[in-house]
């Protein structure tokens, strides 16, 4: 039974717990969670690396060229141990990047087929082949625990820090529309993991280079990154002002809060 509570006009109060009646303000304007994929060699990895306080995690041995406040981890093992550190630590850091995700989803088949293994059904999975991958189950039943351990990854990595921003690779790929075939830029994730990781994401920004002409005023070349959502590349963002934005790589105007 709801009770108006004496005194307080705005508010209604059910079993304790207090019932809005007047809009709450946004607590933040800027993205807690933030993807940025794009071409290879694009500079992504130089990119984080002008972010302040922002602790690269290097999957793919891809920061060697890059001077920045960066760690290189080899395995899930690596990366829980050192999320432990991170946390042991008072999380010291205001930012952390995960370069790439197309790497964590690589790992996280291994252990799709450990939590697999631990089921009645999956207990004698690979006893003939140790090698057989977990995505071999019929009817996708792999990708289902390939999910799970994704997800459950995702989760621990956004309690390293305020703000977490992961990057991917581009994939290019066709689809039809109106009867014609339309080239797609789009995130390098598996189907429905894809989906999972920009769900929880407040902005996804495809970077890319915009080459200097007459026509755009340009003198050189400038990276851009594009929250646009359109037909041909997979982009968009929560946060008001980043929406249908495209504009140069510049975090200042990213991070505003």
């Amino acid at each position: 039974m709801i009770e108006v509570k004496a005194g307080l006009e705005n508010t209604l109060k059910l079993n304790n717990m207090e019932l809005p009646t007047t809009k709450v303000k946004a607590s933040r304007k800027s993205p807690k969670n933030m993807i940025i994929y794009g071409p290879p060699k694009i500079g992504k990895t130089t990119i984080l690396s002008q972010l302040d306080n922002c602790l690269i995690i290097d999957l793919e041995n891809g920061s060697d060229m890059v001077d920045a406040l960066k760690v290189k981890v080899n395995s899930l093992a690596e990366l829980a141990n050192l999320g432990r550190e991170i946390i042991k630590q008072g999380k010291p850091y205001k930012y952390i990047a995960i370069d790439t995700i197309s790497k964590l989803e690589e790992w996280c088949e291994g252990e799709a087929k450990k939590m697999y293994k631990l089921t009645a059904m999956g207990k004698n999975f690979d006893k003939n082949n140790e090698g057989l991958s977990i995505l071999s189950l019929p009817n996708g039943g792999g990708y289902l625990y390939l999910r799970l351990a994704y997800k459950k990854w995702i989760d621990r990595l956004n309690l390293l820090a305020d703000r977490v921003i992961l990057v991917g690779h581009l994939k290019d790929k066709m689809l039809e529309k109106k009867g014609k075939e339309v080239a797609v830029k789009d995130l390098d994730l598996t189907g429905k993991i894809k989906q999972i990781t920009c769900a929880n994401a407040d902005a996804v920004g495809y970077i890319f280079r915009e080459q200097a002409s007459p026509s755009n005023g340009l003198i050189e070349d400038e990276t851009m990154i594009s929250f646009n959502s359109m037909d041909d590349v997979t982009a968009g963002s929560r946060c008001k002002h980043l929406k249908g934005k495209t504009m140069p790589m510049n975090w200042s105007d990213i991070y505003i809060d």
